[in-house]
């Protein structure tokens, strides 16, 4: 698909994520270090400046906008966005809406991330809900999984508009081709699943989607498909899940060789390669797909490489055009319906 070619300018949450700012600010000199764009810091200006002064870096290429406040992690999402309109994160969103940044990262509070989205930028042209897109790791490669937790109570069409949002998002930014899509169910067959599952499997057939049918989940990971297509309750709970089955295998494993005596080192490129396939911070953030901007949520105990990752995401997200292709696809659709 066809690229922008222009200086991106990404705004970050400086004040988003449980070790906020220096693992932000530590992010951010490692993603221009490795990428040509401009990164514009949300946040308490004195706090983030005193992080920026640890490191060397080109001045032109960082530039720090003020929010007095910032959003915990704990707080309601739409009171705090209200009752906090000068908050990293409202700032971030607004900036975009401004025309004076292309792309948002945060790894603030999701839920107030979604709000705030919604607020000041406004959903996409044909699209009814926004969802969160997660890669996850297969055998062999990896997935999308989506809705993550943006949308918990969803009507077939919306499922619909994940599947042709993350097979745009797939297509564009990963160069997918034709991406197949599953639809996650208890089964196989057509007629499995609640009815919101029955008559999406519908909508999903009829499209001019890739979709491969059903998958359960026994076969989430099984590289069976390229997206998994769920509400944004059940997603949240795989993702979470898959997070800590992660971790708890580690630990299992860990303690396996000291119970036999056997030396980690000797396996050391072997956990290595396993902790690069599994680790969220290899895949970045997760976009916010459906809204009228790019925006991506990042893990709120992300590492300097996660959120260097997803301001990788994010610029790739903006050179290919992502939200107009999604716009794009949405008309066709419509247009042959």
């Amino acid at each position: 698909m066809d690229k922008i070619e222009k200086e991106v300018k990404i705004v970050v949450d400086a004040m988003g994520g449980d070790n906020a700012p220096s693992v932000v600010v530590e992010g951010a000199i490692k993603a221009i270090q490795e990428g040509s764009f401009h990164l514009i810091l949300a946040g308490r200006e004195k706090e983030v400046s005193d992080e920026l002064k640890k490191y060397k870096f080109d001045n032109n290429r960082i530039s720090i906008v003020h929010a007095s406040q910032a959003i915990e992690m704990g707080e309601s999402p739409v009171t705090a966005c209200r009752e906090k309109p000068d908050s990293s994160i409202m700032a971030g969103t607004r900036l975009l809406k401004e025309g004076k940044a292309d792309a948002f990262v945060s790894a603030g509070n999701t839920g107030a991330v979604v709000v705030s989205s919604l607020f000041t930028l406004g959903k996409l042209k044909g699209i009814d809900r926004p969802g969160i897109a997660v890669m996850q790791p297969t055998l062999k490669a990896f997935f999308l999984l989506i809705d993550a937790g943006a949308t918990v109570d969803c009507k077939p069409r919306n499922l619909l508009q994940f599947a042709i949002m993350g097979a745009v998002f797939m297509e564009s930014v990963y160069n997918y081709k034709n991406p197949r899509i599953g639809l996650l169910s208890i089964g196989e067959e057509p007629t499995k699943g609640d009815e919101l599952t029955v008559t999406t499997y519908n909508l999903l057939k009829n499209s001019r989607l890739n979709f491969v049918g059903n998958i359960e989940g026994s076969d989430i990971v099984g590289n069976k498909v390229d997206i998994i297509v769920c509400n944004g309750f059940v997603g949240n709970i795989v993702l979470k899940f898959a997070e800590n089955l992660f971790r708890v295998a580690g630990i299992l494993v860990r303690r396996e060789f000291a119970r036999q005596k056997i030396v980690p080192s000797l396996f050391k490129e072997a956990f290595d390669n396993f902790k690069k396939k599994v680790d969220y911070a290899e895949y970045g953030g997760a976009p916010l797909l459906g809204i009228n901007g790019v925006c991506v949520i990042s893990h709120g105990k992300s590492s300097p490489k996660a959120i260097k990752n997803a301001v990788r995401v994010a610029s790739e997200s903006v050179t290919h055009n992502l939200t107009q292709h999604i716009i794009n696809y949405i008309e066709k659709e419509g247009e042959s319906s």
